[in-house]
């Protein structure tokens, strides 16, 4: 698997409301770009103090329900960066190794993904499934790894104790969540690590993956909502100076429509608001109603008319750009069921999808 800086690598947290998504996106949108999935975490049960589930029950058809049955045989990156790294299954096998000798069953094309830091029993399984697998590796390095002043020490060890070489290798530089303002010493400042990644010509793709969605919409005001997209606005500084200097131009790569930071929430005391979260030009479009489950405002029915204000915004596109235009279109005009917060879920991320690629096609294209 090979591709160039035209392509998407958005990373996203593999549950319903983002495989839902991915599944109803056109086939040829989907050769267009290359997710990088993660294994959600387990879940903690507050009442009972206890996780939700076993490692067994939690990974069990993972690979071939969610990763074959949503995303085929079409190459992904996975990481199982989310699963604590003392899991291990009923019959002592690690998760890496069950995970991925289902995808290896189901005949997945999946690039395991890691990263120096990953602790040893990880990086084991790692070594072992690109000796059956041969499809190659994927380092995800953060910001600060690749910051370090013993990074390039820590990638050639990391190389060598894999024995393979970087144009076998996936580089992606995940940025997280940072503070991106000012952008453009963020630019320059993000110039400078990616000058002294070692081998930067020669890994097999170059992706910068980072986001500034926000971790919780607590703190948005009800109605109408716009975040700056402050990713995609540095990706585009970025290139410029990339290009003027010679550097080797990286994929753009974002979290969707959430947050890298995990929340351990405890349901039995959230209460969710009904929100849409649509990305426009620079930015996301967010509305905000009331509590899904308050009768006052109508629980789901909030919905129809958050949809009503998204359609009369001016950044609605049109209900054939996605199947999740056209879901918030029949949710305004009645003729679509409401949903719910899942499936909003489903509905942003498949039209963010959309949004981007059109983006870097028309930015590559100018």
């Amino acid at each position: 698997m090979s591709f160039d800086y035209t392509h998407y690598v958005p990373c996203l947290r593999w549950k319903q409301g983002e495989y839902q998504a991915v599944l109803r996106l056109p086939t040829p949108t989907k050769e267009m770009f290359t997710p990088l999935i993660e294994v959600p975490e387990i879940g903690w049960d507050f009442e009972a103090k206890r996780d939700k589930k076993t490692i067994d029950d939690h990974v069990t058809d993972f690979a071939r329900k969610k990763i074959y049955g949503k995303w085929g045989t079409r190459f992904c990156f996975l990481d199982l960066n989310l699963i604590r790294p003392f899991e291990r299954m009923a019959n002592g096998v690690h998760p890496v190794n069950f995970v991925f000798y289902e995808l290896r069953e189901a005949g997945c094309s999946a690039i395991p993904v890691t990263a120096p830091d990953r602790d040893k029993a990880y990086q084991q399984e790692i070594k072992k499934i690109l000796v059956k697998d041969k499809r190659g590796v994927c380092f995800r390095i953060s910001i600060e790894g690749a910051a370090k002043g013993t990074f390039v020490e820590e990638t050639n060890s990391l190389l060598s104790y894999l024995g393979i070489k970087p144009n076998n290798c996936d580089f992606i530089l995940d940025l997280g969540a940072p503070n991106f303002e000012p952008l453009d010493g963020f630019a320059k400042a993000i110039q400078a690590i990616v000058s002294r990644i070692p081998y930067l010509d020669r890994w097999r793709s170059f992706s910068v993956l980072g986001t500034s969605f926000p971790d919780t919409m607590g703190r948005m005001k009800l109605g109408a909502n716009i975040i700056a997209r402050y990713e995609w606005q540095l990706y585009r500084i970025m290139i410029t100076s990339f290009y003027k200097n010679g550097v080797r131009i990286p994929s753009f790569g974002d979290y969707a429509i959430n947050h890298p930071k995990v929340h351990k929430l405890d349901m039995r005391k959230m209460r969710p608001s009904a929100t849409i979260r649509y990305a426009i030009d620079d930015g996301w479009y967010i509305v905000k109603g009331h509590f899904v489950r308050d009768e006052k405002y109508g629980k789901y029915e909030q919905y129809r008319q958050l949809s009503r204000i998204v359609l009369n915004s001016g950044y609605y596109c049109d209900s054939t750009f996605s199947w999740g235009d056209d879901y918030i279109l029949k949710c305004a005009n009645g003729t679509g069921k409401t949903g719910s917060p899942t499936t909003w879920r489903q509905v942003g991320t498949n039209h963010h999808i959309m949004k981007v690629i059109q983006d870097i096609a028309s930015f590559y294209a100018s």
